[in-house]
């Protein structure tokens, strides 16, 4: 059974940084792409950011372009989104998740999450 663990997630001064990893216990056909996703309380989940394995084609929200960057290690099966110029706006629950494409990132499998709090 294939697997997405999230970690890195924690309390954040705004301004501040974070990194989050998502490691894959293996890679499937269908997991072409990882992408981020985030639920702020009382809001519905939104994606964030996506990456393809192959070519490490980037999608980003516009609410987090210039501050997220994604990125990832093939041989480790780990996808990263490293977080800067945090605002409070950013906290939530992060979820990886994974797709065929871009547009169906989260089709596939999704991790169990890691809660981001930004402080004001």
């Amino acid at each position: 059974q294939v697997e997405l663990v999230e970690s890195g997630g924690g309390l954040v001064q705004a301004g501040g940084s974070l990194r989050l990893s998502c490691a894959a216990s293996r890679r499937t056909f269908s997991m072409n792409v990882m992408g981020w996703f985030r639920q702020a309380p009382g809001k519905e989940r939104e994606f964030v950011v996506g990456i393809s394995w192959s070519r490490g084609t980037t999608y980003y929200a516009d609410s987090v372009k210039g501050r997220f960057t994604i990125s990832r290690d093939n041989a480790k099966n780990t996808v990263y989104l490293q977080m800067n110029s945090l605002k409070p706006e950013d906290t939530g629950v992060y979820y990886c998740a994974s797709g065929s494409s871009m547009a169906t990132i989260g089709h596939d499998l999704w991790g169990q999450g890691t809660q981001v709090t930004v402080s004001s």
